[in-house]
């Protein structure tokens, strides 16, 4: 376990960052350096790039697109209802 002591300058932002996500300075503090220093590892060269990225990708079965459409309508409909009863 390493312990960092911060300049005032940064321990202050990170307070009020970690206040206004609703998070401790710690668990901030962490998941930033999370973000700097642990990369993922390089994929292995009989990986495909699926196998690399996998966790990272999703797909869905779109059908003729009647569906989309359709919610697209619904969510414009509901919309300007929303709009007609002043609540936007």
């Amino acid at each position: 376990m390493t312990i960092i002591n911060l300049p005032p300058e940064i321990d202050g932002p990170l307070v009020d960052e970690a206040r206004r996500r609703g998070t401790t300075p710690e668990l901030l503090a962490i998941e930033s350096l999370r973000r700097l220093f642990a990369c993922a590892p390089a994929p292995d060269e009989s990986e495909t790039l699926l196998d690399y990225l996998g966790d990272y990708v999703a797909s869905i079965d779109g059908g003729d697109g009647t569906s989309a459409r359709k919610s697209g309508k619904i969510f414009e409909e509901a919309m300007v209802d929303k709009h007609r009863r002043g609540q936007t």
